[in-house]
């Protein structure tokens, strides 16, 4: 009897050590699993250019920029858009002061920008919570715009130039 007690005290006491380690690995498992799903989710954090039109006369163009973001509030959304020279000068800042969750994509028109019809240009967006990240796109008042390939840091010490937000009303 004395036997079969201590084979019972020692299957209880191995049953509890497994679920302890299985609730342990559990823990660990959906640890990993969240980790992945934030870093997927950070990496979907985008304000993508989608198209641009130009209309007015040279030295004096409004820009008609279609914009899609992943916003969520004044928490998380695109906070302008700019025009650049090819060189990476600021010419134009389109700030915008509210958040966008339930209109995407949605365009915002700004202007006036002072360059001639042939001067190349990037056109893109800022988020407030990730900085420049998203399609850019370039081109000219002559050939039009499409999606750049250059890269994601071209010019982005422009992030700390004014003009810049004050706020984001909703």
């Amino acid at each position: 009897m004395a036997v079969g007690l201590s084979m019972a005290l020692i299957l209880n006491s191995l049953i509890g050590t497994i679920r302890v380690s299985y609730s342990k690995m559990l823990k660990k498992i959906l640890l990993a699993l969240f980790c992945i799903i934030q870093i997927s989710y950070a990496e979907n954090i985008r304000a993508d250019v989608q198209a641009v039109k130009v209309t007015g006369d040279e030295g004096r163009y409004h820009f008609s920029v279609k914009l899609k973001s992943t916003e969520t509030g004044c928490a998380q959304y695109a906070n302008w858009w700019e025009v650049l020279s090819h060189k990476g000068e600021l010419l134009y800042r389109r700030i915008l002061v509210h958040s966008h969750p339930d209109t995407q994509p949605f365009t915002r028109s700004g202007g006036s920008v002072d360059i001639s019809k042939d001067d190349v240009v990037y056109v893109r967006a800022h988020m407030n919570t990730h900085g420049y990240i998203g399609d850019v796109f370039v081109g000219s008042v002559t050939t039009g715009f499409k999606i750049s390939d250059s890269n994601t840091t071209f010019a982005n010490d422009l992030e700390t130039q004014k003009p810049l937000p004050t706020g984001c009303l909703y």
